[in-house]
């Protein structure tokens, strides 16, 4: 009778965990899904066979149900994140603490590979408090589990994303597209090329201990990301500036209001450019070739369109 094989993925029902939990099933393994609302994760069920993906109770915050988690765990992938925080979880208990918990448990319950999902940007001197909080996460991972490889993506792009498909609504929405920091440099990248780099760093073996920064196959500003997502919703609006003064002022006053813009700590991380370093490992040498923006983003923003992109689409003019 074969060993059945147990990966464990947190923060697995999020945009990037699901891809990765469908690969880690389509291979064979058992894929435990801990999760503060495992009810929350039973649409992740379909994508095994049946018993194939387990949601289970755990938070990155308890020790105990950590260790449940990865009790018995052949490898174990970190994807647990937050973009804003709350009262209920602030960056240094979500990020760095809760990271550090399950680098250590997993090393002490014996898991072989640990994947740790970072962030380009991740420095424990960061001035942001995500950035900083995530530099801090890997070094703890890596103190605790030497051979954890660190993947460090940039704005990542797909169906369920928050960026593109936010400031579309924006565009069916508002009479104007606002641009703060619009001269600041990104490197989108798939959300599939990200979650192919977990199963290739599970795999190889020259990753261990390593960081890997991935990006896509053209750097952008975020001034021409609006434009494009503008162009590609048939949206006609006025791109106009706003200063950062005014930014960080809304920001400040708008930080505990639900579904609020931008934080003041975002907007710290959105004036720095999120850009593969170079001479950084990458996609490449994962074997992976980025997927284009303009191949993908399209196809799921086609909804925002006039009509809701039911009408025939008339081809987009070249230039401007």
């Amino acid at each position: 009778m074969a060993t059945r094989r147990v990966a464990t993925v947190f923060g697995g029902s999020g945009f990037i965990g699901r891809y990765v939990v469908k690969r880690l099933a389509q291979q064979g393994y058992i894929v435990r899904v801990p999760s503060r609302d495992p009810e929350g994760a039973l649409f992740l069920k379909p994508m095994g066979a049946v018993g194939q993906v387990v949601p289970l109770y755990a938070s990155v915050t308890n020790e105990a149900t950590v260790q449940r988690a990865v009790e018995g765990a052949e490898i174990v992938v970190n994807l647990v994140g937050v973009l804003a925080e709350s009262r209920k979880a602030s960056f240094q208990a979500i990020h760095t603490e809760g990271a550090e918990r399950i680098a250590r448990l997993s090393a002490a319950a014996g898991v072989s590979r640990l994947v740790q999902i970072s962030a380009i940007g991740a420095d424990p001197g960061s001035p942001s408090r995500y950035g900083s909080s995530k530099g801090k996460a890997e070094q703890a991972v890596l103190a605790a589990f030497p051979g954890a490889v660190i993947l460090r993506p940039s704005l990542v792009f797909g169906m369920e994303d928050k960026f593109f498909n936010r400031f579309a609504a924006l565009a069916r929405l508002a009479p104007f597209m606002p641009v703060i920091s619009g001269g600041t440099k990104m490197q989108p990248v798939f959300v599939g090329d990200v979650a192919d780099a977990v199963m290739a760093a599970l795999g190889s073996l020259t990753a261990p201990g390593k960081t890997f920064e991935l990006g896509g196959p053209r750097v952008w500003t975020f001034r021409e990301i609006l434009a494009f997502i503008l162009k590609t919703t048939r949206r006609e609006r006025a791109m106009i500036g706003i200063p950062m003064g005014i930014a960080r002022l809304q920001a400040f006053f708008l930080q505990h209001v639900p579904g609020k813009p931008l934080t003041p700590d975002q907007l710290l991380m959105l004036a720095r450019d999120n850009v593969v370093a170079p001479g950084a490992l990458g996609l490449s040498d994962l074997g992976i070739v980025a997927t284009p923006v303009e191949l993908v983003v399209p196809g799921y923003l086609s909804r925002y369109q006039p009509g809701g992109g039911r009408r025939p689409p008339v081809p987009l003019q070249q230039g401007g």
